[in-house]
């Protein structure tokens, strides 16, 4: 078996070599855009057919990276394919034309070659070759021919034909007879060119002479090398029923739908036998070389006639079917007549379109041009005309559209730029239908995601962010979160955050705050303080992890809160060198008369910068009391003669903080019986330079100061006009001479002699010296009025002084005229008055006699 085997693949392998010969190489046909070849069947596997990527003018060595590839139909087997290394189109699998195309007539294999980057459509037709590898076989080894001995010269005995499934010269060429004395045969051709012989009576038969006649019947087909197939003929000779059936006509026709049910009634035949009796009775049935598939699909009552129906037709598998039926009447050496029914089936729409995608390219970037080719689509319907002509479209409300390249093929592409963040899928209805009545669609959905581009920059929540951060707060702690957001995906959608560079009083803005360039959180760095710096703003970016990189900036104002954590500072009194402050009180002094004013300062803001004032402690508190929102210090009643003449109290300054913190100042009031001409500690007081850059009393203070230093240079400058004047006149003999006008500080002169003025001055502290100015009066002649201004006293006073006239003849004693001198040595030993605000011994009687 193994070596037959073997034989005869061998001998299919020559005969195969011998046709190629003989036919020449494959030749390709370009007809409308495609390649057309052929190739003989029963090829082995891997034998050649063309070389597809010559013949295409494609890059051999891009093929593979190209995808170069057949499609086909899911489940349709694959009897070429491709080398992608050569491009050469070479056979897979054996092809048996036989099996491949049941009808006959051209075998071709349609093939449909894809290649991508571009995408590139080619159409292929293989037209399968027959080859001479089947014999022509008989129905049955052995035929019975009964012919009447009464059979006249001449007459025809159609034979069973040989069936041989190769066509054209392959199939049955012609028949033979074995040589015999009686009959001889003739070789018949249908309107298919197909052939079947008649066995024809050339000698009168003589049933008593021999009853049975044995021939060999062959059949031989035009392969080369020639093929045949043998049937012995057994004719027996009956005895005479001299009349045969006879059918109306020999040739029917007759037109199907190719959807009739089974037991449909083809057509009804007629044979008539001029006979009588049981040679007059006709059975109809198939001749014997109908083929199976025409008994398989029809069957004929044998004695109404009627052709039936029994199978399921198929337009697309055959529109036509031939049968041969035979009429043989019952009678003894009954004759079989035979007649033709041609069965022509209409096609119905009874197959709806088939949408196959050939090739999707998925995703589809969303800045992709208009016109992108996104999918090849393939429609195919089996049916024919108008029931075969498929049209295809998409939904609507997409932007896509297609457009057609081939027949039956189409390209899905856009119309429009797409937009992945409004719309990240689309999923396209493709609706094929075709011409037929009804039409028949078929509705596929394709789904094709959006991939996304760069295109959306960040978006932060806020158009700005406003963050209050408690002053003294813990470095490193979190102070707020900005968020943003941005609409693409995957990492275009992977934001991080950073600060801008920039600088706040001088310092980079990152040793301020950092921000998590993941999260967004902000922390601060440093400790803030709200007397150092109470607002400032960051740059905060957010960046996308695209290609390219999009951002988007917003402002975070940062407001420090104020805390309570600064305490209030006393400025006046200011104690001096390190001691309690001291203020003299008259002891006539009213009630609600005026002591002095406690004032204080706070670094903080608003509530916490708010300050009160109170009387902690106080040797009588019936004798004083201080105002909560300004903090005078006023006397509640008059002083009596028991109150003590030293009088320690204590003002305590609380600011309206949570919790509060307070400051206190101690004070010594002395009880005088008349005021010295002093400054007292309440007056003599510097801003601290954090409260003078920080407070808004400063600025008044500056003013005030400021105020009173004008007036006290424009003062000197009326006095020295005023004495330079009086120099002059002095000169020029006036009564009062300079020498005798004398500034006496340290005298006593009487109550009716000395007057105080109001003008007041704030020289430096820690002088003695006095200086004297000689006014001449525009009174009357004998006066001299001299300003007496201490450089470094904080108050000057105007003394008119008696008459002072030069010295006399009768002037007896001479020690009066040295007053003057005395005077004028006093002066220039003025002092200070003592901290403990008690004016000095040598002025306390001058002041007794001031009250």
């Amino acid at each position: 078996m193994g070596a037959g085997a073997g034989s005869g693949q061998g001998q299919l392998f020559l005969r195969s070599l011998l046709f190629l010969l003989l036919a020449g190489p494959p030749a390709h046909h370009p007809a409308r855009g495609q390649l057309r070849y052929a190739v003989p069947e029963e090829l082995e596997h891997g034998a050649f057919v063309a070389n597809l990527g010559e013949d295409l003018g494609l890059d051999v060595s891009t093929l593979s990276a190209r995808r170069f590839r057949i499609v086909s139909r899911a489940g349709a087997r694959q009897h070429l394919e491709v080398n992608l290394e050569n491009g050469i189109l070479f056979v897979n699998e054996r092809i048996d034309r036989e099996e491949v195309c049941e009808a006959g007539g051209t075998c071709l294999l349609h093939l449909q070659l894809l290649v991508e980057s571009p995408l590139e459509l080619y159409r292929v037709e293989v037209e399968v070759l027959d080859i001479n590898d089947h014999a022509p076989t008989f129905p049955w080894q052995e035929y019975v021919l009964e012919v009447a001995e009464s059979a006249v010269l001449g007459a025809r005995f159609p034979l069973e034909s040989a069936q041989d499934p190769d066509v054209g010269t392959n199939s049955v060429h012609t028949y033979r007879l074995s040589p015999n004395g009686f009959f001889s045969l003739e070789v018949q051709t249908r309107s298919d060119s197909s052939k079947f012989a008649e066995l024809v009576l050339e000698r009168a038969l003589d049933r008593e002479q021999q009853r049975v006649h044995r021939v060999l019947l062959t059949a031989l087909d035009g392969g080369i090398p020639e093929r045949s197939g043998t049937a012995h003929i057994l004719v027996t000779v009956l005895d005479a029923n001299d009349n045969v059936p006879a059918f109306d006509q020999p040739s029917y026709g007759v037109s199907l739908p190719e959807d009739a049910p089974a037991g449909t009634l083809v057509i009804q035949l007629n044979a008539t036998d001029l006979d009588e009796g049981p040679n007059g009775e006709i059975e109809y049935s198939f001749s014997g070389h109908a083929p199976p598939r025409v008994r398989e699909l029809f069957h004929v009552e044998p004695r109404s006639g009627q052709v039936l129906l029994k199978g399921r037709l198929d337009y697309e598998r055959a529109s036509l079917h031939e049968l041969y039926v035979q009429a043989k009447d019952r009678g003894p050496s009954a004759v079989a007549v035979h007649c033709r029914v041609l069965v022509h089936l209409l096609d119905v729409n009874d197959n709806a379109p088939e949408v196959t995608l050939t090739s999707v390219s998925t995703p589809v970037l969303e800045d992709a041009p208009p016109g992108t080719v996104i999918a090849v689509i393939s429609v195919l319907d089996r049916d024919s005309g108008d029931n075969g002509r498929v049209s295809c479209e998409v939904g609507p409300n997409v932007p896509f559209e297609l457009r057609s390249s081939f027949r039956n093929y189409y390209t899905l592409v856009t119309t429009q730029a797409l937009d992945r963040e409004a719309v990240p899928e689309y999923n396209i209805s493709i609706t094929a239908r075709d011409m037929g009545s009804p039409a028949l669609q078929t509705r596929s959905t394709l789904t094709i995601p959006v991939s996304d581009v760069n295109d959306n920059a960040p978006r932060f929540l806020q158009p700005s962010y406003s963050v209050y951060v408690m002053e003294n707060n813990a470095p490193g702690a979190s102070i707020c979160s900005v968020s943003a957001l941005d609409p693409d995906c995957q990492q275009n959608a992977y934001l991080s955050y950073s600060i801008s560079d920039g600088h706040i009083h001088g310092m980079p803005v990152g040793t301020y705050v950092s921000i998590n360039s993941d999260s967004g959180h902000m922390y601060a760095l440093r400790s803030l303080d709200y007397e150092q710096i109470r607002s400032f703003q960051i740059q905060v970016q957010a960046q996308d992890a695209g290609f390219p990189p999009l951002s988007a900036n917003v402002t975070v104002h940062i407001f420090v809160l104020d805390q309570n954590d600064n305490a209030p500072v006393i400025v006046s009194p200011m104690p001096r060198n390190g001691s309690v402050a001291t203020e003299l009180v008259p002891r006539s002094a009213r009630p609600g008369y005026l002591v002095g004013t406690v004032s204080a300062v706070d670094a903080d803001a608003g509530l916490n910068s708010r300050l009160s004032y109170q009387l902690l402690q106080a040797t009588d508190f019936t004798l004083f009391s201080v105002a909560p929102d300004t903090g005078e210090l006023r006397t509640l009643r008059s002083f009596l003669e028991q109150d003590a003449s030293r009088q320690q109290l204590v003002v305590q300054v609380r600011d309206g903080g949570q919790p509060a913190l307070s400051a206190t100042v101690s004070l010594l009031l002395s009880v005088v019986e008349t005021m010295p001409q002093t400054l007292s500690d309440f007056s003599e007081f510097s801003l601290p330079p954090e409260v003078s850059s920080s407070s808004p009393l400063t600025l008044y203070l500056l003013v005030s100061l400021g105020s009173i230093s004008f007036t006290f240079l424009l003062a000197i400058l009326i006095l020295t006009a005023i004495r330079c004047r009086g120099e002059r006149r002095s000169r020029q003999g006036d009564s009062c001479s300079p020498p005798r006008c004398h500034c006496c500080p340290g005298s006593r002169p009487s109550s009716d002699g000395l007057k105080t003025s109001n003008l007041t001055a704030q020289p430096p502290a820690g002088t003695t010296a006095a200086t004297c100015l000689d006014v001449p009066a525009g009174g009357p002649p004998g006066y001299c009025y001299k300003v007496c201004l201490g450089p470094e006293s904080a108050q000057s006073d105007f003394m008119f002084l008696k008459p002072c006239s030069p010295p006399r003849n009768n002037e007896k004693d001479p020690g009066k005229r040295s007053r003057p001198e005395q005077h004028l040595q006093v002066s220039k030993e003025v002092k200070q008055p003592n901290t403990d605000w008690l004016p000095p011994s040598t002025q306390r009687p001058a002041l007794k006699r001031y009250q």
